[in-house]
């Protein structure tokens, strides 16, 4: 499904869920939020069946079960509705709160899938937020339940529900503050969990300010909550959420704020019976600025550490003269391009003539900014999603993804063209060449075919080097071929 589909689908359901909440008492009502919920069920176990195979499929698969029980406990309810006999819990209840750890066991393994190794932080930081909503909801939800003097199964079964809301949180909080790409399907799944937790919360709070009647019609948010999560997986870009990302985590400084939150929270929680009396209210606010003081702090260290951490990752993949990429992460590059399917890449290997000359007649700082020249234009050479890299000495190479045969003709021209045009340095006109070799593969090859090609195109290149200079021949040609 495309992004302007999966906008229609967003539009609509929002749609049908407004049409629900404004007819939900109605037989109307019912039956188009049992069609819409049946529909939006179908597209999970679709999405879920072609979001490809093994581990990543795992989470959408527990995502259409959960859905799948959700809506089994609506259509059993609703059965009990019609023949006049609902009962306060019953096997609906079961399905319900079934649907959570599905939920949240999907959000886990997204995590595991997109951060591998890296989930400590992340882990700790969910623990001690939803440890601060679990006594949140203990004293403002569940301990009611326990005066109320109702039964053993109708006490435990209704707190069992902001139990799941806990679990919940917890793994939507594992998976946001896991490091991962952030782009729209994340975006959509987190809206979908934090949509059920509102309306749960809703269906907690709002009986004591309003007529149950308006109570019931939350059920439309959670119709709406069912189908933002299905557009999470939907949306072409939904595999970002299993796939492994190479995002450095830093520390946002909502982060901060929301661990100083939880820091504060337990013991204000812990207080809140006895009134605040003056001498504890004073307690909370030394307490308060003493935590903002060392959070702070805190974050003016990893800070520190976040730099030095990207000032050493940058310094392991890039070259310090040029700024270009090194040959790890060509290598690196190249190996994840050519596996991916119906991905073609083409391969220019460069090695500039007359640079010897000048090292010998200018010295070694003429041909730094030679190479520090031919750097600048090689990098506006290409495409916005090429890499260019230098290997040492005067040897450059570009990493053209989805670029064809003639395209890598047309870009070893004009680099031949741009680097023979004269480097000033110091009142001199420094002049060099290059000799170009292309290697091309047109779809999905093996890693180890990530070698052959560069290897490929480095013979090309001393093949142009022998053929005179200043020229392109590509690894295929039976003829070498003279640029123009």
């Amino acid at each position: 499904m495309t992004v302007g589909k999966t906008g229609l689908f967003l539009t609509a359901a929002v749609a049908a869920s407004a049409v629900t909440a404004a007819t939900y008492a109605s037989t109307l009502g019912q039956i188009l939020y049992f069609a819409v919920y049946g529909a939006v069920c179908a597209l999970a176990w679709w999405a879920a069946l072609r979001s490809g195979a093994g581990a990543a499929r795992r989470p959408w698969l527990l995502i259409a079960l959960a859905q799948t029980l959700w809506l089994t406990g609506d259509v059993i309810e609703m059965v009990f509705f019609l023949t006049g006999e609902v009962p306060p819990v019953g096997i609906s209840d079961v399905l319900w709160l079934g649907g959570y750890p599905l939920i949240a066991a999907a959000l886990v393994l997204m995590a595991r899938h997109r951060a591998p190794g890296r989930l400590r932080a992340g882990a700790l930081d969910a623990l001690t937020l939803a440890t601060v909503a679990a006594l949140a909801s203990w004293q403002f939800l569940i301990e009611p339940l326990f005066g109320e003097g109702l039964s053993l199964a109708v006490t435990i079964v209704p707190a069992l529900y902001p139990v799941g809301d806990i679990v919940l949180l917890a793994a939507a909080l594992f998976l946001v503050l896991s490091p991962g790409e952030r782009g729209t399907p994340t975006y959509l799944l987190l809206t979908a969990v934090f949509t059920y937790l509102a309306v749960d919360l809703g269906y907690n709070l709002l009986p004591y300010v309003l007529d149950y009647s308006y109570v019931e019609r939350l059920g439309a948010g959670l119709l709406l909550g069912h189908a933002v999560l299905v557009a999470a997986m939907l949306h072409p870009g939904h595999a970002e959420l299993t796939r492994p990302g190479s995002r450095m985590g830093t520390l946002h400084p909502a982060r901060v704020l929301f661990l100083g939150m939880a820091l504060l929270g337990t013991p204000a929680l812990a207080l809140r019976h006895s009134g605040f009396s003056g001498e504890e209210l004073a307690l909370i606010l030394a307490g308060s600025g003493c935590a903002a003081f060392v959070l702070t702090r805190f974050t003016m260290a990893v800070r520190e550490q976040e730099r030095m951490q990207a000032q050493m990752a940058y310094q392991a993949h890039h070259d310090p003269l040029t700024g270009l990429a090194n040959r790890t992460v060509l290598h690196d590059t190249l190996e994840r391009v050519m596996r991916a399917p119906g991905t073609g890449v083409a391969v220019l290997y460069l090695d500039l003539d007359g640079f010897k000359a000048v090292n010998d007649t200018h010295g070694h700082e003429a041909g730094d900014a030679v190479l520090g020249a031919v750097a600048e234009r090689l990098s506006a050479a290409v495409r916005g999603g090429d890499l260019v890299a230098r290997l040492g000495g005067d040897e450059f190479v570009l990493l053209c993804p989805g670029a064809s045969h003639d395209d890598a003709v047309r870009l070893a021209e004009r680099v031949l063209r741009e680097v023979s045009a004269p480097v000033p340095f110091r009142g001199h006109e420094l002049s060099v060449g290059a000799s170009v070799g292309i290697a091309a593969c047109a779809g999905e090859a093996s890693g180890n075919a990530a070698v052959g090609i560069l290897r490929a195109a480095d013979t090309a290149m001393y093949s142009a080097k022998r053929l005179g200079r200043g020229r392109w021949v590509t690894a295929d040609s039976a003829d070498p071929i003279m640029a123009a």
